[in-house]
């Protein structure tokens, strides 16, 4: 579940979360669950990371209509401190707790001018097994939370003020995250940074074109703490074409600094949902992204729809010290194409298309590239869903062939009086290793039974 940026962000947990909605204006969302498993310390295995188990709650709560609303989270994380035989200290693992509170909301004046904010502050104690203190701080005096030596405070605020006439839109933005700013419930952030942007929209030729971006600067090292202070312009811009209802292009450039997920194209390709495998993140940042997308519709009746589209993506990622570019950057190609076709009348859809994905830096090339296949039909005037998919991908590292992975999936879902809803899918993945003495060549079978209740009328 994912409550705001600054707050709760994507994290996965084991236990149980709700979204409620009493009223059209209010709104709430609520967790509570494991964020981390006890992984005792190997000192035979250096590989394992140790870590505590932690268990977390929190609540979002928002009021409003449109583009009117306010809205507050708090989020709450501890870990057990005798969850693990010893601390490993030599590792910097130790056991913390977390509150993060925030408060945003969005206003409309004279129709036209729109505000957004969002203020959020953060408590950690990176040691429990400190003694307790006494900070004049606001959030220290919440009851589920026990001010510490340990404990430092950390604030970051967004805003933004836009604009909006009937063909354009202009407007400002600040962002300010203080340094070490840190959430238990995200696996990442972005700190120690400070933006200030002008962003600007507009449509032409009839809404034929649209074009959109933001200007802006940024910079570090907020403390003064840091040898070198890193400041640079900062920009994206977007343009869309839509000659005709057939054709779309969009392009899109971004050097913004950002990070971003890195691993291997099988990865993505053969996980269930989008949130496996989020305990192996690797960050890296990303200092320019520049895309394309493509679609064409070739028919569009009431028989028969079929239509082509494609992406390319281009990705520089650099890490800089001082200002200076390091020689560990790499760059990403990533380019898909895919071909669909609808038949109305059987309700069906048939897709093909081929990634080619390609990691270039370093000293090392990888490649993953392959093509993927899917049918997906309706029966039963739209209750029942199935879906059948297989892709084959192969990848090389440095032109060397070092593994195939063939995925095959089968879905299916079938909702009963509106309300009952009951999914099931079969997916069964062989990997064949291609070079002696790597991992192990395997076939596994997964299968998922979910059954989901809509509440209201």
């Amino acid at each position: 579940m994912s409550f705001s940026p600054y707050t709760v962000s994507g994290h996965l947990f084991r236990g149980a979360g709700i979204d409620l909605t009493p009223t059209a204006k209010l709104k709430i969302s609520a967790l509570y669950g494991r964020f981390l498993k006890a992984v005792e310390p190997d000192s035979l295995n250096t590989a394992v990371m140790p870590s505590f188990k932690r268990t977390g709650f929190g609540l979002k709560a928002s009021y409003g209509d449109g583009k009117d609303f306010v809205e507050a989270v708090v989020f709450h994380a501890r870990d057990a401190q005798h969850s693990i035989s010893y601390v490993p200290e030599a590792l910097n693992i130790l056991p913390q707790e977390n509150l993060v509170m925030s408060i945003g909301g969005g206003k409309s004046f004279f129709k036209r001018v729109l505000l957004r904010a969002e203020y959020a502050t953060s408590a950690l104690s990176s040691d429990i097994r400190a003694e307790e203190a006494s900070y004049d701080k606001m959030i220290s005096r919440i009851p589920v939370f026990t001010p510490r030596v340990s404990s430092s405070y950390y604030h970051a605020i967004k805003s933004s003020l836009t604009y909006q006439a009937d063909f354009y839109s202009v407007g400002l933005g600040y962002e300010r995250i203080d340094p070490q700013y840190r959430t238990l419930g995200a696996y990442y952030f972005n700190n120690d940074l400070e933006n200030i942007t002008i962003n600007a929209a507009t449509s032409l030729f009839q809404g034929k074109v649209s074009i959109s971006g933001n200007v802006g600067t940024q910079h570090d090292n907020l403390d003064n703490t840091k040898i070198s202070t890193m400041r640079r312009a900062v920009g994206s811009a977007t343009v869309t074409y839509a000659p005709s209802q057939r054709f779309n292009l969009t392009t899109s450039y971004s050097n913004f600094q950002t990070y971003t997920n890195i691993r291997s194209q099988f990865v993505d390709i053969n996980q269930l949902t989008p949130y496996d495998n989020l305990d192996t993140l690797k960050f890296t940042q990303i200092s320019q992204n520049a895309a394309v997308t493509a679609l064409y519709t070739l028919q569009s009746d009431k028989k028969r729809r079929q239509s082509i589209n494609l992406n390319l993506t281009v990705q520089d990622a650099a890490d800089k010290q001082a200002n200076v570019k390091q020689n560990s950057g790499v760059r990403f190609y990533n380019a898909n194409t895919a071909y669909s076709i609808s038949l109305v009348p059987q309700n069906t859809t048939i897709s093909a298309s081929v990634n080619v994905s390609i990691n270039d830096g370093a000293g090392m090339n990888t490649r993953t590239l392959g093509p993927t296949l899917a049918v997906n039909r309706s029966f039963l005037d739209k209750k029942l869903r199935a879906t059948a998919s297989v892709s084959k991908n192969e990848s090389y590292n440095n032109g060397i062939h070092i593994n195939s992975v063939l995925n095959g999936c089968l879905m299916g879902s079938v909702t009963i009086k509106k309300k009952h809803n009951l999914s099931l899918s079969m997916v069964v993945v062989n990997r064949s290793n291609k070079v002696e003495g790597g991992a192990k060549s395997f076939t596994e079978l997964t299968g998922t039974l979910g059954y989901s209740y809509s509440f209201g009328r």
